[in-house]
């Protein structure tokens, strides 16, 4: 189906908006009335700016206020409509978009409605332009979409039809089934937005929180789906007022919303890419580093050993178990300190993981490589984090590991076996795009979002994982996207014995993050121990928290560049130790260095 997006939905200038539309790979765009009045550009010139970039103008909004109102009200909405109509002619729009009137001396009367709307629909006519009727959700009388159509019906006019819009339809908790019953010809557009479940006044929830269909709450493939059966045929657009969306780079934003039509059409059965490719462990992280010495430390005191080195790069193997850790110190390393660059995801189809990507507008990165190295994948999350997609155990497929070469080492004391999950903090305007990528892309199911306090904010997170649980990712976004120090990104490993596990490690010279003693009087009053228990995590700064479906024992390293390290015992637990978030953010803070 043809793709659009409202101006409104981007950051910029119109000539901005306009270009990000376009390289998105969008086919048109909803011309939004402010970004008109606020550009340089003559309409003409506008229309010539979309010819050249392929964008046909779908549709020009909004027209406010022009039924069921006094009939001074209706002449003045009147002449200010055929002034609109002379100016949709020079841009090139063939459909205005008419809310729902909200001025204070409308008036329920649903026959003057449709009168007023029929002659508002015989102005557009003689300007060959059509007009499509919107039940705002606030509106003052009319309200649902049903109403709406009810009104359109009777006024019985051949330029007149409506418009449909997700948001205001499951705002209001409306059943959209009754979509069908409107003939798919008199719906002349359909706008499309999510947004998360909030109980707030719905004009401002409206105005600031709408999202990209499959960021939110709202079952918007279901919407479409009935709206499909009455035989509709225009475009699938995007109307999303989003204070984040208005602040960010246009041209990510663009792609993002791109990607949400892209993979709403997949669920609704419209459009077929290649199917998700679900990674099924974590193959490896890639910590970047311009010193290697003070992360190579952290990891030994761990029990990893340098067990290999790639063959053309200055790239590390340190491994126990089955969790690997790449140290890269290449002149691409950054120089803000150590940090999580990529992640090697195992995939059981690696080129059609990297072909779904593709498809929903993750290209696959280029990669400097030696003839001889293994030709893997990979394709960059919305925070620039590089995943790979591996094949580490199969010798039918590339294999990443016969990149690297074995050295001499002495195996690390056991303790750790794996990776339980990984913690990336996305840059603030990225967190939605971050989820849906991740649940469209690599077709992992999102959990529930959750909220943290941090001692400056608020801090969000969402983990993402496959269905067994190999693959867990913990998204979130920070209170001081400043503060690298403490929302940082971190590996937490998996053990079986944390205790054991953390008096190894400081035996080894390592540091762990201390816990203020107040967080284990809580801990007392909330939890009976056994006796000595309590008073061992006070002394190893282990954390603990339990749930429906078991315990959970966590402790962390301090924070070395932007990256540190947990230590996981998870006995049937299904969480992140959200519990402890607050406290953990707020000894990270106060071990901060002073700047």
């Amino acid at each position: 189906m043809r793709t659009s997006i409202a101006t409104v939905s981007l950051s910029g200038s119109l000539t901005e908006k306009l270009t990000a539309a376009s390289r998105a790979g969008f086919d048109g765009v909803e011309i939004f009335e402010n970004d008109l009045l606020a550009s340089p550009l003559t309409p003409e010139e506008i229309r010539a700016r979309c010819a050249d970039l392929g964008l046909s103008v779908d549709l020009y909004q909004p027209m406010r206020d022009i039924e069921a109102v006094p009939a001074d009200e209706f002449a003045r909405g009147l002449r200010r409509a055929r002034h609109k109509c002379e100016v949709m002619r020079r841009l090139g729009a063939d459909t205005v978009l008419v809310c729902s009137s909200v001025h204070p001396l409308a008036v329920d009367d649903d026959a003057l409605a449709a009168y007023h709307l029929r002659q508002l629909a015989d102005l557009a006519q003689e300007f060959g332009l059509r007009v499509a009727y919107e039940a705002l959700a606030w509106g003052r009388h009319v309200s649902t979409y049903d109403h709406a159509w009810r009104i359109v019906e009777a006024a019985d006019h051949p330029a007149l039809g409506t418009c449909l819009d997700s948001f205001h339809i499951l705002s209001r908790g409306s059943d959209p089934k009754g979509i069908e019953d409107i003939p798919g010809e008199k719906i002349f557009f359909l706008q499309l937005a999510d947004a998360p479940l909030l109980a707030m006044d719905v004009l401002q929830w409206s105005r600031h929180y709408r999202c990209f269909p499959g960021q939110g709450g709202f079952d918007v493939a279901g919407l479409v789906r009935h709206v499909l059966r009455t035989g509709y045929d225009g475009p699938l657009s995007l109307e999303v007022f989003n204070d984040v969306f208005r602040q960010a780079e246009a041209g990510p934003t663009a792609v993002d919303a791109h990607r949400s039509l892209l993979v709403l059409q997949e669920t609704v059965g419209v459009a077929t890419p290649p199917a998700p490719v679900v990674p099924t462990g974590i193959a490896f992280a890639e910590l970047v580093t311009p010193d290697a010495e003070p992360v190579s430390a952290v990891l030994g005191a761990l029990g990893f050993a340098r067990t290999a080195r790639h063959r053309s790069k200055p790239v590390d193997l340190w491994q126990q178990g089955e969790a690997r850790i790449l140290v890269n110190t290449s002149g691409a390393a950054r120089r803000d300190g150590t940090g999580l660059a990529a992640i090697g995801l195992e995939s059981p189809d690696p080129t059609g993981a990297a072909r779904r990507a593709e498809a929903l507008l993750a290209p696959v990165l280029p990669r400097r490589r030696a003839p001889e190295d293994a030709p893997l994948d990979a394709v960059a999350a919305p925070d620039g984090t590089e995943l790979f997609f591996c094949a580490t155990q199969r010798n039918e497929l590339p294999n990443w590991r016969a990149d690297f070469t074995d050295v001499a080492h002495r195996a690390g004391t056991p303790g750790v076996h794996g990776i339980d999950h990984l913690a990336l903090t996305q840059p603030w305007h990225h967190f939605d795009e971050a989820t849906l990528f991740h649940r469209s892309v690599l077709g992992l199911h999102a959990q529930e979002s959750v909220d943290v306090a941090d001692p400056y904010g608020l801090m969000r997170s969402r983990a993402v994982t496959n269905a067994d649980e190999s693959v867990r990712i913990a998204l979130s976004v920070g209170a001081a996207p400043t503060d690298d120090t403490v929302h940082a990104q971190h590996i937490a490993l998996t053990t079986d014995d944390v205790v054991a596990a953390a008096r190894r490690f400081r035996a080894a010279g390592g540091r762990l993050l201390p816990i203020p003693a107040n967080y284990y009087d809580d801990l007392a009053a909330r939890y009976e121990f056994p006796d000595g228990e309590l008073e061992t995590y006070r002394e190893l700064g282990i954390l603990y928290d339990r749930d429906a479906h078991g315990e959970f024992r966590h402790c962390y390293t301090v924070t070395v560049g932007r990256v540190f390290f947990e230590l996981a015992q998870r006995d049937g637990y299904r969480g992140y130790g959200a519990q402890n978030a607050p406290v953990r953010l707020a000894a990270q803070h106060a071990g901060r260095p002073v700047r």
